[in-house]
C-alpha cells in the first residue's frame, strides 16, 4: 500500500509536469530569442527540458523513499570555427531528493585538426572505448553508478573527463591518447543515495554512514594517460589498450580503515569485433595489475585480476534485437587473498561470473521502444534488471517509465547488495 502510494504520488507529479509541458509545446512563440541569438554567432543550439520522479518499491531503512525527483534543463551548444570547433553541454537541474540546485558541466572542449594526420580534443569531454554493452573492461574512463541506478538516463552513466584527447590516424593503424592531468574517479556509491554493503561495519550502510575516501587531487602526480592503438582487418576491427591510473572506484582502505582509497592501476588489454553470421560479435580482454599489492597479501587493496568478455548480438525479428554477453573476473594469487582476509569478512570468489541479455522492441512505427537489460551472476546469485519502456509522442516529446530491479541471496555480493534501492520511475522529456 505504501508503495503504491509513492507510484501514484510520482505519477501525478509526472502527469502534471507532461501537461505543462504540452501546453507550453501548444503556446511556445514560433520566434525562439534564445536561438536566434545563437544563431547570430553562428553557433547551434540544442537541449530538453525533462522532470523525472521515482521511488523504492520497498523499504530501505538507510535512504530517503524517493529515489528521483528532478526538473532538468540541458543545453547544448556547438560551433564551428575555420581554426576548429567548440563545444558546451550543461545540465542545470533541482534536485527534490537532496532538496538543492546542481550545475552538471557535462562538455566544455575545443576541437581541432592541426594536421591531416592528427585530432586534438582539449577540455571536458565524455571518452569512451572498448566493446562491451554496459559492462567495461579497457574502458577506464569515469563512470557514474549512483545516476544509473537511481533511474537517471542512460547517458548519465558516463561521466565527463577534464583531458586531453590526441588522435592519429596513420596507414598501418591509428592511435588514440587519452590524458589527465588529476585523477578523475567514478560517481561512485557512497551512501549519499543508494543504501551499500559497507565491508567494515560488516552491513549495509546509507546516507547516515556515507563512505569517507583519500581522494587523490594532485594535479599532473595523480594523473592518468588511456592509449587505444586499432585497425580494421578485413571488416574485424582490432585493438589493443593501455592505462595507467588508478582504480577508478574505491580499491582499498586505509591502513586504519577510516576511509577508502583509490591505489594504483594499471591495464593491459585488446579487443576483436566484426560481422558473425547474421550478426555482430565481439571479445575483449584486459589484465589489471594492482600496482600496490602485485602480491595478493594485502586484504586493504584489491588483488591483480584478470577480465574476460564476450558478446553476439543479432536481429530476431522485425524491429525485435537480441544481445547476450558473458563476463568472467578472475582474481590473481587468489591463495594468498585468502590467507590474509581477516576471519568474519566475507571473501570473494576467485571466479566471478556474469551474463547479460539485452532485448530490444521497437512498435508503433519505432515510437515506442521496449527494452529490457538483464545481468545474471551464477556466481554471486543474485540479479539486476533494467526495463524501460519510451514513448516518442511528437518529435520533440517523449514519455518514459523504467526501473532498477535488484535480487540476490547474499546481502554482500555486488548486485544484491542494493536490493532496498529498487525503485520505479517516470519521466517526461521536451527536446528541442
Amino acid at each position: 500500500m505504501i508503495v503504491s502510494r509513492r507510484i501514484a504520488a510520482a505519477a501525478v507529479l509526472l502527469a502534471v509536469a507532461c501537461s505543462a509541458i504540452v501546453v507550453a509545446q501548444d503556446e511556445l512563440p514560433k520566434e525562439n530569442p534564445i536561438r536566434e541569438f545563437f544563431d547570430k554567432l553562428d553557433t547551434e543550439y540544442h537541449g530538453f527540458y525533462e522532470v523525472r520522479a521515482g521511488s523504492r518499491l520497498q523499504n530501505d531503512p538507510h535512504e530517503k523513499d524517493l529515489s528521483i525527483l528532478e526538473a532538468r534543463y540541458q543545453f547544448d551548444l556547438f560551433s564551428m570555427r575555420d581554426w576548429g570547433d567548440i563545444k558546451i553541454k550543461g545540465d542545470v537541474y533541482g534536485d527534490g531528493v537532496e532538496e538543492k540546485g546542481v550545475f552538471d558541466m557535462r562538455e566544455a572542449n575545443i576541437f581541432g585538426r592541426p594536421t591531416d594526420f592528427m585530432d586534438v580534443k582539449l577540455g571536458r569531454q565524455v571518452l569512451t572505448w572498448g566493446t562491451g554493452d554496459l559492462l567495461f573492461i579497457n574502458d577506464l574512463f569515469p563512470k557514474d553508478w549512483q545516476s544509473f541506478f537511481i533511474g537517471r538516463d542512460t547517458e548519465y552513466l558516463k561521466a565527463p573527463s577534464d583531458a586531453v584527447k590526441v588522435s592519429l590516424f596513420m596507414d598501418w593503424a591509428n592511435l588514440d591518447i587519452a590524458y589527465t592531468p588529476e585523477f578523475d574517479s567514478d560517481r561512485f556509491i557512497s551512501g549519499e543515495r543508494l543504501s551499500y554493503w559497507n565491508p567494515v561495519l560488516g552491513d549495509r550502510a546509507g546516507r547516515d554512514d556515507k563512505l569517507s575516501t583519500e581522494r587523490r587531487r594532485t594535479f599532473f602526480d595523480d594523473d592518468e594517460l588511456a592509449l587505444r592503438l586499432y585497425r580494421n582487418i578485413r571488416n574485424y576491427e582490432l585493438a589493443f589498450y593501455g592505462y595507467w591510473g588508478y582504480w577508478k572506484s574505491p580499491g582499498g582502505f586505509n591502513e586504519a580503515m577510516t576511509a577508502a582509497i583509490f591505489p594504483e592501476l594499471h591495464v593491459y588489454g585488446a579487443s576483436l569485433r566484426g560481422a558473425i553470421g547474421k550478426g555482430i560479435g565481439n571479445a575483449e580482454v584486459g589484465y589489471y595489475d594492482s600496482v600496490d599489492d602485485r602480491g595478493g597479501d594485502d586484504f586493504l587493496v584489491n588483488n591483480s585480476e584478470m577480465r574476460y568478455l564476450i558478446g553476439y548480438t543479432q536481429d530476431i525479428g522485425r524491429d525485435f534485437t537480441a544481445g547476450v554477453q558473458y563476463y568472467v573476473e578472475q582474481m590473481l594469487d587468489y591463495g594468498n587473498y585468502k590467507a590474509n582476509q581477516p576471519d568474519g569478512m566475507p571473501k570473494r570468489d576467485e571466479y566471478r561470473h556474469l551474463a547479460t541479455l539485452r532485448l530490444t522492441k521497437l512498435l508503433m512505427n519505432q515510437n515506442l521502444r521496449l527494452s529490457l537489460f538483464t545481468y545474471y551472476s551464477p556466481s554471486d546469485e543474485d540479479v539486476y534488471m533494467r526495463p524501460i519502456a519510451n514513448y516518442k509522442a511528437t518529435d520533440n516529446l517523449a514519455l518514459e517509465i523504467g526501473g532498477n530491479i535488484f535480487f540476490g541471496d547474499e546481502d554482500y555480493t555486488f548486485f544484491n547488495q542494493f536490493r532496498n534501492n529498487t525503485n520505479a520511475y517516470l519521466a517526461v522529456r521536451y527536446s528541442f
